[in-house]
């Protein structure tokens, strides 16, 4: 599968649905018993599909478009896709769950005044709600992008007819704030942040969009950047507190908003990573023989996977074989890993997406 910066032979296919559309056609109803709906996906890393520079030195911020990124494709060789994984991410396993080949094409690589019959993807890696280093565009800012596409008619009501946002806040705005002590201050940011996350959700519904999906917060303690200090053998109990809060103020500040669903990462990800799974989880657990050791590690702590020092010498080690492991790097799953997620997740996302749903 190789996944195209920019997308023109399916062009020719949106006008011809739109026409199909304005002639009264419902062209929603796919091949394959699928109902394809436009996706558009904001936040971070775990759904960017390629919005950062692509440059020709490899940085902390621009490592997904380098190897080892996107090179580990079920065995096979491949190219780098500007995503955080080895090959896939989860904006892309919900995709081919619903029925398409990969997610939406990145904002940043599509081409002026076009939007894909599929969507778009407005994801940033080491976005936030508020400003995180780098100038990265915020999720508001993201939104903004969005509503100018909009405007400019880029974006039409055909696009938005049957369209699912997908909003995913990882963390990156506790990321910076993980040295403080002072618990009164953490929860305030928490309660901004996920009051924040709300905002901006009932932004795209009066956008247009239809359906928004939003992910609560992953066990953030057991992803190897925070266990790596007790070797890959214990989670960060505070860390993964931190996260529990989040959930609950994040459900809390979503609870009287209508067509939102909430994808609850935080279960799925604890039924593979925890080393003492609830009952019945056992065989999730058992899925990976890696569940908090990275596939690529980079030597230094401070360092990042696909790092290199002088003469290009690699300052980081890669497995062979990543469908073993449950994370790719320092904070992001392999493709087995959206996998084994999403598979615990696909049955309530698509009554999500089915309920209410007029043809």
């Amino acid at each position: 599968m190789k996944v195209s910066a920019f997308l023109p032979a399916v062009c020719g296919l949106g006008f011809l649905l739109l026409l199909l559309n304005a002639a009264g056609v419902e062209s929603r109803q796919v091949q394959g018993g699928y109902h394809w709906y436009t996706m558009f996906m904001f936040g971070d890393s775990f759904v960017d599909t390629g919005n950062l520079p692509k440059t020709a030195r490899r940085s902390a911020l621009s490592r997904q478009w380098h190897y080892p990124y996107g090179t580990f494709n079920g065995g096979r060789g491949g190219n780098p896709l500007g995503r955080f994984s080895n090959y896939l991410v989860q904006s892309d396993i919900i995709a081919q769950m619903l029925g398409r080949l990969e997610a939406p094409p990145a904002y940043k690589r599509t081409m002026k005044h076009y939007c894909d019959q599929s969507g778009m993807t407005f994801a940033v890696g080491g976005s936030g709600v508020y400003q995180v280093p780098d100038n990265l565009p915020t999720l508001a800012k993201q939104i903004y992008n969005f509503k100018r596409l909009i405007n400019d008619g880029s974006i039409t009501k055909w696009h938005l007819a049957d369209s699912v946002a997908l909003v995913a806040v990882s963390g990156n705005d506790y990321a910076h704030a993980s040295n403080s002590s002072d618990v009164s201050s953490m929860i305030g940011l928490i309660r901004n942040v996920t009051d924040g996350i709300a905002v901006n959700v009932k932004r795209l519904q009066k956008l247009g969009v239809k359906k928004v999906m939003v992910n609560n917060l992953h066990p953030v303690g057991c992803t190897p950047w925070l266990s790596r200090a007790n070797n890959y053998t214990v989670c960060d109990a505070r860390a993964n507190m931190a996260a529990s809060f989040h959930n609950t103020y994040l459900t809390e500040s979503l609870s009287k908003t209508k067509n939102v669903h909430i994808l609850d990462l935080n279960t799925a990800f604890t039924k593979i990573v925890n080393h003492a799974p609830p009952e019945g989880s056992s065989k999730l657990s058992k899925r990976f023989e890696h569940k908090l050791t990275p596939c690529c590690e980079s030597f230094d702590p401070e360092g990042y996977c696909g790092q290199l020092g002088n003469n290009s010498k690699k300052l980081y080690s890669v497995c062979t074989n990543p469908e073993q492991y449950f994370y790719w790097d320092s904070v992001h799953p392999t493709q087995a890993g959206w996998e084994a997620v999403m598979k615990q997740l696909h049955k309530p996302m698509l009554h999500f997406l089915t309920q209410n749903r007029h043809h």
